[in-house]
């Protein structure tokens, strides 16, 4: 029989399987998961540590701050898109990045049906969240935490209605954890608000004699924090996360820290979700069911404050109202007469559920089918032209390669990946690695706020390529140092003019 489960598809499979092919398969999908360059040294670093390097404690890509600490903290998640893009290239990196994202939104939905959601309302609920999460849809550390994070969740929901001694395999879950994101810390943020939840909840009903559900998740909290100790840099990592998400000019400068602008149609489906979990917080606090509304008012309020969180967000708060929504109404349809459509629709609900509480073989070799291409697919075979210019950069390769080149951060990202090992950047992605005084530096310069000419030879820079939105442009088109090489849509190419020689020599000596 269970050999039949396994073999035999199930609806759940069916979901995952059209969330593959509404997310990515269709369209320019697949590409979309490259829309942030910090893909790029991620499977540079990876593959650095495939190689032998052993783990990178300092700088591995910078020419500005060469040889300085560094905190490699998502070192596993950069071995694993390594490994992949060495077997696969980037088709591998998209297709393990879009099924864990896809994992996570079937897992989202199964703990929605078993908080007591219908098919129909779980459904509903997992699509607007499965829209509202596309924002930060990319090929990064992250998309793993987003699975990890749904199903820790779900189980620490289950030891809730029923302990059992399987909730303490989060605590070896986060030593994994703690290597592979720093989302470590949303599963601690929720034990967090389970365990002072429960002590609400126990202060105001049960009396002195139930405080054992309170120490269980103040344990469990205990114990996860001291798992995530197990990583190379030890209690210097959470050291360094804290003031990472407390910089002030990091949430000034890069856009995913900042607040969600309800432009979009994935940040209107949001915003659904925000009101559906702000209005089920109210009436959970009323009914004095804190730890439920502890845990979406914590990650509304984070959601809103940061754009990173939209998906956290999601994960968390989405079982939630969907299985108070499920619970209303299937006390609705109840009372209505037997071939009334609602009730109809509560019957095919019904039927189905079974389907969706079981998951067979089928979603793997739907994943197999797709890696071997029996199924023709497009797939990416570098980052999308729309966000890099992958093209001008591919016929200055030659002068590019090994030369030091002023320009975004995201295109940095790039040619990391794309002149791995040979180039060094000025300033990439990773904005906890070059801190606020040279973040500070590298905006002056584009927005040409700075002196240009003595900051360019103070760091050899030899090409600029900028996009045609920077001051800097203007600056350098008039700038008797600089020449113009090439311009397309999306960059132009400034060479410094002079002798080629004389800088190799100036950069020699510093």
């Amino acid at each position: 029989m269970s050999i039949r489960r396994l073999l035999v598809p199930s609806l759940s499979d069916c979901l995952f399987v059209s969330l593959l092919g509404w997310l990515f398969a269709s369209g320019s999908g697949w590409i979309g998961l490259l829309a942030d360059g910090d893909t790029g040294w991620h499977i540079r670093t990876g593959q650095h540590i495939l190689d032998g390097g052993g783990l990178p404690r300092q700088d591995l890509f910078s020419f500005s701050r060469p040889g300085a600490p560094w905190f490699a903290w998502e070192w596993l998640s950069d071995v694993v898109l390594g490994w992949l893009h060495r077997q696969a290239g980037l088709k591998g990196v998209v297709l393990v990045a879009g099924a864990a994202a896809c994992a996570s939104i079937t897992l989202v939905f199964r703990h929605a049906l078993w908080r007591g959601a219908g098919m129909f309302v779980a459904l509903a609920a997992c699509l607007l969240g499965a829209g509202a999460s596309t924002i930060h849809h990319l090929a990064r550390p992250h998309v793993f935490t987003l699975v990890l994070l749904a199903a820790s969740l779900w189980l620490l929901d289950r030891d809730r209605r029923q302990p059992t001694r399987a909730v303490w395999l989060l605590a070896p879950l986060c030593a994994v954890w703690v290597n592979v994101h720093g989302g470590f810390l949303a599963l601690l943020a929720c034990i967090g608000a389970v365990a002072v939840g429960t002590a609400l909840e126990v202060w105001l009903h049960a009396g002195p004699r139930g405080w054992a559900p309170v120490r269980r998740y103040t344990g469990l909290l205990g114990a996860c924090g001291v798992a995530t100790l197990l990583n190379p840099y030890g209690v210097q990592l959470h050291v360094h996360i804290a003031g990472y998400l407390r910089s002030s000019w990091i949430r000034e400068v890069v856009h995913e820290f900042q607040s969600p602008q309800f432009r979009t149609e994935a940040l209107l489906q949001f915003e659904v979700l925000l009101f559906a979990g702000l209005l089920l917080a109210g009436s959970l606090l009323a009914r004095r069911q804190f730890s439920d509304a502890l845990l979406v008012l914590v990650w509304a309020h984070a959601a809103l404050v940061s754009v990173r969180h939209i998906p956290v967000y999601v994960v968390v708060a989405t079982p939630i109202w969907a299985g108070h929504a499920g619970v209303l109404w299937k006390q609705w349809t109840a009372r209505r007469a037997a071939r009334s459509p609602a009730r109809i629709l509560a019957e095919v609900e019904a039927d189905a559920a079974p389907g969706f509480r079981r998951t067979s073989l089928w979603a793997v070799a739907a994943l197999v089918v797709l890696a071997l291409d029996v199924w023709p697919m497009r797939w990416p075979v570098d980052f999308p032209e729309e966000k890099f210019p992958v093209r001008l950069i591919e016929r200055h390769r030659a002068e590019l390669e090994s030369a030091r080149v002023f320009t975004t951060d995201q295109w940095a990202d790039y040619l990391i990946y794309r002149f791995y090992p040979r180039h060094r950047v000025f300033i990439d992605g990773r904005s906890d690695f070059y801190g606020p005084e040279l973040g500070k530096l590298y905006l002056r310069l584009a927005y040409a706020q700075a002196d240009w000419g003595e900051t360019s030879r103070q760091y050899g820079f030899e090409w600029v390529l900028a996009p045609p939105e920077w001051p800097l442009v203007s600056l350098l088109r008039r700038h008797r140092d600089w020449r113009l090489v090439e311009t397309d849509q999306r960059a132009l190419l400034f060479r410094r003019a002079g002798n080629p020689d004389a800088t190799e020599e100036k950069i020699a000596e510093r």
